[in-house]
């Protein structure tokens, strides 16, 4: 028999993956988080332009919502379109907490303005993709019977009568996303259309640098640097932690243009694309819009040049960001033009 073995000699479990230094794996399959975004200044400006408040969307699962609305409307009985936007972060970190979501949607409230409402959802890798696009679809249906009077007068949140004393319009939702968001935008547009949610109507969906990653790379992955905000090896760590274990990134759910994908047919619904010229999926993102326009989609598609991926939420306050918020509200405008 061999010698006892001393516990405090055995290897400590140590780092595999991290992300940002907000996610960690270790060795030993455990994840720890910190509550800390990364280190990246945002402005402080929620100067009471916007009222906000926080609600739960799925009790079960913990998930929570941010929704948000001007406090001043020009009209007083002024009815405002609904912009239901999903945070970017790789399907792994990311949160309507964060500086530079939030920023971003009291920007949309009060100058759009809309009534915005930020949904969190799982995270890989405790939950692989698809779990981020379930919790999407989840998030549109508390919205949809939210928005709509309860037909047995219910209402335990207080969530359908903020909306209804906000001005909500239910016949133009509009769903947008960042990223890892933005490609949940596409699946929810694929799912839904525009008569997904009666009786809710969805106006229009909107895509703010969608993830769309490819095995086979493209130009535009080919020429990042390693110092790019979004990276190769930063992209590559993101696709291991959030794809199906042992998926590459053709994987439909993340390549909605590659060799396994359904048809771009049954996509749905007037989209605009927001592309950064500097963005390493840019090439994805373009050919996106060419394909959809190819299968006869109303897609719009705005380029922002010398732009990085994710340049909106990383500084919503810039002058760029002045021009996001502006395009965003051109597309939703012409919706109200084309039905009056």
């Amino acid at each position: 028999m061999g010698p006892p073995v001393d516990d405090a000699e055995a290897p400590r479990p140590h780092v595999v993956e991290d992300c940002r230094g907000v996610l960690q794996l270790l060795s030993d399959g455990t994840t720890v988080r910190s509550a800390t975004p990364p280190p990246h200044t945002v402005e402080d400006r929620d100067d009471g332009r916007v009222e906000w408040r926080d609600a739960v969307y799925d009790a079960g699962r913990g998930l929570g919502v941010r929704m948000y609305r001007p406090r001043l409307v020009e009209e007083k009985e002024r009815r405002l379109p609904v912009l239901a936007y999903f945070h970017g972060g790789g399907f792994c970190i990311g949160s309507y907490t964060w500086p530079g979501f939030h920023a971003g949607c009291l920007r949309f409230a009060d100058e759009l303005p809309a009534i915005v409402l930020s949904f969190d959802y799982r995270l890989a890798p405790e939950h692989r993709i698809p779990a981020a696009h379930e919790d999407a679809a989840t998030a549109l249906l508390w919205l949809r019977d939210r928005l709509v009077a309860p037909s047995d007068g219910s209402d335990d949140d207080g969530v359908h009568a903020w909306l209804a004393d906000s001005g909500a319009d239910p016949g133009r939702l509009f769903v947008s996303g960042d990223s890892a968001g933005g490609n949940m935008t596409h699946h929810m547009a694929k799912r839904f259309r525009t008569a997904g949610l009666n009786p809710v109507r969805i106006s229009g969906y909107v895509m703010l640098v969608p993830a769309f990653d490819s095995k086979t790379p493209t130009q535009s992955e080919l020429v990042t640097t390693g110092t790019a905000y979004l990276s190769r090896a930063i992209a590559e760590r993101y696709s291991r932690l959030a794809l199906p274990v042992g998926a590459n990134k053709d994987h439909p759910m993340l390549n909605p243009i590659g060799p396994n994908s359904p048809s771009l047919e049954v996509v749905g619904g007037r989209i605009l694309v927001i592309v950064g010229a500097h963005d390493m999926l840019k090439d994805n993102q373009v050919r996106y819009v060419e394909q959809m326009k190819a299968v006869g989609n109303d897609i719009e598609l705005v380029v922002f040049a010398g732009k990085e991926h994710s340049f909106f939420s990383n500084s919503p306050w810039s002058e760029t960001g002045t021009e996001v918020v502006r395009v965003i509200g051109q597309f939703m405008d012409r919706d109200t033009a084309d039905s009056a």
